[in-house]
């Protein structure tokens, strides 16, 4: 593949700048140290978790496409930037959860920790000033945010890309609690997992000790922010060299 220029930004979110190319078909995406939580409220800087979050979402989607699922991911370009497939991003985010943790924790009034005999998938409406409202299948289709085939790909690969990750971040020593998905089509309707796969958008905690290795420690103002991505960055690096 030829060298393929970045021409303008088409979109920046919260964690995100994405810039179209001179080739339509691929998207360059580019990694901020900008942090936020609770839908934009907490708002800050994480050093350095661009750099973790490009680098570790290139090593997983990697790992990810050599077991079966489609992912949007290209090669990897700089430290915080990645080339990438350009999709229409399905309106929808699936949180697979593991464990009660979070909101699933705070909307049940149940303790965390508890781990479940079977993963739960969740459904929200990816919509910033709705809030991302949790919603169920029946909402994603009355609503036309996709099709019942999508949501049946979208249902059978965040489950796929579950069973591959637990026993990958298990051998690290890091308990995969829970994790959000997001997923987008191609021009020609090709259903592939996009975003990323990062702390920003996953729970770890560590095996024997039960720290908090990802963007917790942001919304809790638990400390050690840094260097917990940084640390799951160099697990995650030994146990793909590995």
């Amino acid at each position: 593949m030829k060298d393929i220029e970045k021409i303008k930004m088409i979109y920046e979110g919260k964690a995100k700048k994405v810039w179209s190319t001179d080739n339509p078909d691929f998207v360059i995406m580019d990694y901020k140290d900008d942090a936020t939580a609770f839908n934009g409220v907490k708002k800050g800087t994480i050093v350095g978790k661009g750099v973790v979050n490009n680098t570790m979402s290139d090593l997983m989607f990697t790992m990810l496409e050599k077991n079966g699922i489609k992912t949007h991911f290209v090669k990897k370009l700089s430290d915080r930037e990645t080339l990438c497939r350009r999709v229409s991003i399905v309106p929808l985010e699936v949180i697979v959860r593991n464990i009660t943790a979070g909101s699933m924790a705070k909307r049940l009034k149940i303790e965390e920790g508890i781990v479940l005999p079977r993963p739960v998938q969740e459904l929200s409406w990816k919509d910033d000033e709705k809030g991302d409202p949790l919603i169920n299948d029946y909402y994603a289709l009355a609503l036309e945010l996709s099709t019942e085939k999508e949501l049946a790909e979208i249902h059978g690969a965040a489950g796929e890309v579950n069973r591959l990750m637990k026993p990958f971040f298990d051998g690290l020593g890091i308990t995969l609690v829970d994790f959000k998905l997001e997923f987008g089509k191609t021009a020609d309707g090709v259903l592939l997992l996009a975003d990323e796969i990062s702390p920003d958008t996953c729970r770890f905690w560590d095996k024997e000790t039960g720290k908090k290795l990802d963007k917790d420690r942001f919304r809790r103002d638990l400390g050690d922010v840094e260097d917990a991505y940084a640390e799951i960055l160099s697990r995650v690096e030994s146990g793909i060299e590995g």
